[in-house]
């Protein structure tokens, strides 16, 4: 039986000293630049000190026409090297693993933040969504490899990127809208090939001791299960990823329309063989006896979101004590300040979550 305090040895990179992940959680505490704030950085570094063996930071946007939010992280220039530089250096020193998570946002891109035009696989007149040209698809694709470089230069010890919640490389997946005919789009191979060039560029620009994890949705943004399933099993036999996170909201969670009884939307990939791929989950993971479960599921990772949020040390409790269970919700603002959230985060988690937070 794997146990919440097991090591785990990744294809690429490092091993990981336990099976909890801090998950990436949209915070806007960067700079105004993308540059990593102290404020940021004091959050991370918490978690890390909480004994989350992983860290995966905010979504970074790799190519500065990707910015979706303000208060974002960036990740594409070299401007941003010294920010990434101390929070490699300081989740090292705490025994833990980092990651930065690679963004674009695609048609859910913000010309205000960035000045630039919105560009994505498809034309969208009515929002002013330009669909890209081939070249600058393929340009994305070296935006996202260039990225990973940067990480690598910085020190980080791994990647994650971000193919769920309908950015850009999850619209490449849309069924409903990635209708492209120059081989990028409109059936299941091409809405795929995306995702597997900016992951096997990664690898190629990458070294032996860098970690690749890849993030997905595999429902609702207009995806279709059954390709997700493919495309996992291509993505592990492939072996250019080295961990896949699946984001479910609820690793209990039945896919849409399914009858009671139906599998699980994970237990749709628990049996794909992974030739050497770590599978993480992310979904209403609040307690060890959650996180256990999963893990005898047949899951390697447990991504804690709100979790975290709410007590920055869930990782270290959790694998002292199996009935640990994080602080239930609703919290105070007061709360999440003392848990390390900057005021930019306590105000953005409360206005998109306000049933989470009293006060």
């Amino acid at each position: 039986m794997t146990n919440l305090s097991d090591p785990l040895n990744l294809r690429h990179g490092h091993s990981l000293p336990n099976r909890l992940v801090l998950a990436p959680m949209t915070n806007q505490q960067s700079n105004p630049d993308g540059t990593l704030s102290d404020d940021e950085l004091a959050w991370l570094m918490a978690r890390a000190d909480g004994g989350f063996g992983l860290l995966q930071t905010a979504a970074a946007y790799v190519h500065t026409a990707g910015q979706t939010w303000p208060g974002q992280l960036g990740i594409s220039s070299d401007d941003h090297l010294p920010g990434l530089e101390r929070l490699a250096a300081a989740v090292s020193a705490a025994g833990a693993r980092s990651s930065v998570q690679l963004h674009h946002g695609g048609v859910r891109a913000e010309k205000t933040l960035s000045g630039l035009e919105v560009v994505g696989p498809w034309d969208d007149a009515q929002i002013g969504v330009r669909a890209m040209t081939t070249a600058e698809v393929q340009e994305a694709v070296e935006d996202f490899a260039a990225a990973a470089a940067r990480a690598e230069k910085a020190g980080i010890d791994g990647i994650e990127v971000h193919g769920g919640h309908g950015y850009l490389v999850g619209q490449f997946l849309d069924a409903s809208n990635n209708l492209r005919e120059d081989g990028y789009g409109t059936d299941p191979t091409g809405r795929a090939r995306f995702v597997k060039e900016v992951v096997r560029a990664i690898r190629e620009r990458t070294g032996p001791h860098f970690h690749i994890g890849l993030r997905l949705s595999v429902e609702r943004y207009g995806l279709v299960l059954a390709d997700m399933v493919q495309l996992v099993g291509e993505l592990f036999a492939s072996g250019d990823i080295d961990i896949l996170d699946l984001s479910l909201w609820d690793v209990a969670k039945l896919p849409a329309h399914a009858s009671e009884g139906s599998q699980t939307l994970l237990e749709h990939f628990l049996d794909l063989p992974r030739h050497g791929t770590a599978l993480g989950v992310a979904g209403h993971l609040a307690s060890a006896a959650d996180v256990q479960q999963v893990l005898n599921q047949g899951a390697d990772l447990a991504y804690i979101g709100k979790a975290a949020i709410a007590d920055h040390a869930f990782a270290r409790r959790a694998i002292a004590d199996p009935r640990y269970q994080a602080q239930s919700f609703p919290v105070t603002q007061d709360h999440l300040r003392s848990e390390k959230l900057a005021e930019p985060f306590v105000s953005y988690f409360s206005s998109n979550w306000p049933k989470l937070v009293d006060g």
